[in-house]
């Protein structure tokens, strides 16, 4: 057994040094002028299609168009830095007294409302808006609803000058507990539009209820 073991270890390593001495024999016919000449034709192709694709000729052009109007200048790393640091401060207070606007408010209203189980008061909801029955009548809580597209909120349809409300579809649109956080927390519509106009960056701003109803603005057509 030994012995034919050690055989076939013989045969494997003869047949290996002859393998390699052939691979390094092939190699060494390929004369050093071709290898370069292969990789000149590789570089000269991948320029092209750079050249090509990336468009560097077009902004090469470009560039010279407006070269007699630029002008270089050198720019302080930590002065740009503050610069950055103040406007993000600026626009995270505009935010911030946005949002503490309407969390004031809100808790006004809620403290000078009194719940009435027996409120009737009709509202917008985000979900029957401008939904007609089969006799051409708006259905109850889906009256009409005027809608613009806005650029400004992804080109949807929505209602600047007011916000609707979304209610849960598990949740009875008029449940007492609904209708009177609806009804109270009507003095957000206000607010809404004032921090709007004030921050025209805003987009969505909300407000939701702990009893489930989420007041949106501006006001648009959801689904559930």
């Amino acid at each position: 057994m030994c012995h034919i073991r050690r055989s076939s270890w013989v045969t494997f390593l003869m047949l290996f040094t002859g393998w390699m001495c052939m691979f390094t024999h092939a190699q060494m016919k390929i004369p050093p002028e071709t290898v370069q000449k292969w990789a000149l034709t590789i570089s000269e192709q991948i320029n092209a299609i750079a050249s090509k694709y990336s468009g560097a000729a077009l902004f090469q052009k470009k560039l010279k168009d407006v070269e007699p109007i630029i002008r270089i200048e050198d720019l302080d790393g930590s002065e740009l830095v503050l610069e950055f640091a103040e406007e993000i401060e600026r626009m995270l207070g505009s935010k911030m007294r946005s949002a503490k606007r309407l969390a004031d408010t809100a808790e006004d209203a809620d403290l000078y409302h009194e719940f009435n189980s027996s409120l009737q008061f009709d509202y917008f909801n985000a979900l029957l808006v401008n939904t007609m029955d089969e006799e051409g009548n708006f259905i109850e809580l889906g009256g009409e609803f005027p809608l613009e597209e806005n650029n400004h909120f992804s080109k949807l349809a929505v209602n600047t000058l007011m916000s609707d409300i979304q209610v849960p579809t598990n949740v009875y649109n008029k449940d007492p507990d609904i209708l009177n956080g609806v009804y109270m927390s009507e003095a957000l519509n206000d607010i809404f539009i004032n921090n709007f106009q004030k921050d025209p960056t805003l987009t969505w701003q909300y407000f939701c209820s702990q009893t489930g109803f989420f007041r949106l603005y501006p006001g648009l057509i959801t689904s559930a």
